[in-house]
Order: structure tokens, then C-alpha cells, then sequence
């Protein structure tokens, strides 16, 4: 999926719609690409002069990445972040990276599903974490707004 496609099922828009592509590549699994320009927002900040990609972004990017395994769901439910564990950062992700993401659904019970992601540069782990998502019916969500 490109940028158009994944609008489809997630509702991130720029600027926080963080990965280039992503593909279902099993019923519980995906993989996903952001090309580290240097050009980013969150790089102006992160740090001036030695830019590194926050841990919060790679972690929003392994969530994003991992949405096309439920995509089937989200067409119908709008898929809300309830919780981030065991989030580990191992190398920096630095301009000029590819930052390629796999993610794997691990459970799912009733509307929360339960995702590991897993982010590499060049082959070598940079960051990991367990997510989990609530996939909130869209007409539930629009009527809380």
C-alpha cells in the first residue's frame, strides 16, 4: 500500500502519517518502509546538528505499519491506540535510513487487538515494542466527538 491507500484505513494525514508503504504480507503479518529524508518535522528538534529519529516516532511508525493487518476491520472501525509495551530502542535511525518495519498480530479479543512490531536499518533491530488497538465502530467514535 502507498500513502493514498493506507489513508483508506488509517485516519493519520500528514504530517502524521509517518510510513511511505506497507503490505500484508500473511493474515498476521505486514511490513512497512519509511525513507528517513532529513526533511522531517520531528528531525528540526531531535537534535539540532546530530538529527535522530525520537523513539516515539519509530514506535508511532511500527503502529502505522501494522494497521494493514487489520485493515479489514478499520474499514469499519477507526483503530485507537490503547497501550505500548516493551518498547526497546536499539540502534539510532538517522537521515539517509530506510527504516523497515515488521509487525506480527500476536491476539486479538473482542475489539483490541495485540500487535509486536519490529523496526530495522541495513538488517540490524533499531526498535521494538508490543502494541495493542482498540478498533472502535466509526459511528461510535463520531458520536463521542
Amino acid at each position: 500500500m502507498n500513502k493514498q491507500e493506507l489513508e483508506a484505513i488509517i485516519p493519520h494525514r500528514n504530517s502524521m502519517l509517518l510510513i511511505d508503504e506497507a503490505t500484508k504480507t500473511s493474515e498476521t503479518t505486514s511490513v512497512g518502509k519509511k525513507y528517513i529524508t532529513g526533511k522531517e518535522w520531528f528531525l528540526d528538534g531531535h537534535f539540532p546538528g546530530n538529527p535522530v529519529v525520537p523513539g516515539v516516532i519509530l514506535c508511532e511508525m511500527m503502529a502505522q505499519a501494522s494497521s494493514v493487518i487489520i485493515a479489514e476491520v478499520s474499514a469499519a472501525s477507526i483503530p485507537y491506540f490503547t497501550g505500548i509495551d516493551k518498547a526497546k530502542f536499539k540502534n539510532k535511525v538517522l537521515p539517509g535510513d530506510t527504516f523497515e518495519i515488521k509487525c506480527e498480530l500476536t491476539r486479538n479479543r473482542g475489539i483490541f487487538y495485540f500487535i509486536t512490531g519490529k523496526g530495522y536499518v541495513n538488517g540490524k533491530l533499531s526498535a521494538q515494542a508490543e502494541f495493542s488497538f482498540a478498533m472502535v465502530p466509526r459511528e461510535s467514535a463520531e458520536k463521542a466527538e
